[in-house]
């Protein structure tokens, strides 16, 4: 995965065209977020994304596998709730999750450090392929990136709309990694956010959810930009989608 096949690109322009100009298509083909003030989850959104955070590290201070992509994992109900916008990113995510995952649970012993997965591709020198693990942690740090810098500007830029908010976070993260279809693609598909005060009573259940954004965004940034950071030590950091 990696917002990486232009046949799927292509597919997935088709159907948030067709989401454009027929709501009732957009219904039938994402769920779209509701809210019923009488059924508020417990806290807010993020709370166990949060508290998956705590134990991402060893006591030695390594990244660990299964709790990475548990927090990940958690976060998938949250890009649930913008509806037919972040339909694309969902399932690449959801998809780059499966891949790792499986990769763990193939032997937990020895992957149980997250950059393992990449250095037992990097010995057998297929690292770079489009289906390694290596590139599937590459787009979900990426992804997840983008969800960052999407709720950081819902804090900084009270005054956008949710659109620009998901917009500015894409030109500013994934845009450069993309070629014109998936650019145009995501574009399009930004249109269809939901309206940023519904989303945000969506999200926020009985909690603080500016508070929990805000821890949301400084806990978790250090962990993607350590994943970068190791990327980039074994030159696997820039790759672009096919």
């Amino acid at each position: 995965m990696g917002f990486s096949c232009e046949r799927n690109w292509k597919l997935n322009l088709s159907l948030v065209s067709l989401c454009m100009r027929n709501p009732k298509a957009n219904s039938k083909f994402f769920k779209l977020p509701q809210n019923s003030s009488s059924h508020k989850m417990e806290g807010t959104a993020f709370a166990p994304a949060l508290e998956g955070m705590k134990n991402v590290k060893s006591e030695e201070g390594e990244m660990l596998s299964k709790p990475f992509l548990d927090v990940c994992k958690q976060l998938l109900p949250v890009i649930d709730k913008f509806g037919a916008a972040m339909a694309l990113v969902k399932s690449d995510v959801g998809g780059n999750i499966t891949r790792l995952e499986n990769k763990y649970l193939s032997n937990p012993a020895q992957y149980n450090h997250l950059y393992s997965m990449v250095q037992v591709e990097i010995e057998a020198k297929n690292a770079d392929a489009s289906s390694s693990c290596t590139n599937g942690l590459l787009w979900l740090t990426r992804a997840m990136d983008f969800i960052v810098e999407l709720f950081r500007n819902l804090m900084v830029h009270a005054d956008w709309s949710m659109s620009q908010v998901c917009t500015e976070a894409y030109t500013k993260t994934l845009k450069k990694y993309h070629g014109w279809l998936a650019s145009s693609t995501f574009t399009l598909a930004m249109k269809l956010a939901p309206d940023r005060q519904k989303f945000m009573d969506v999200v926020g259940g009985t909690g603080d959810i500016s508070s929990d954004i805000e821890k949301f965004c400084s806990t978790f940034t250090p962990l993607l930009d350590e994943n970068h950071k190791f990327l980039a030590s074994v030159g696997l950091d820039d790759l672009k989608a096919n």
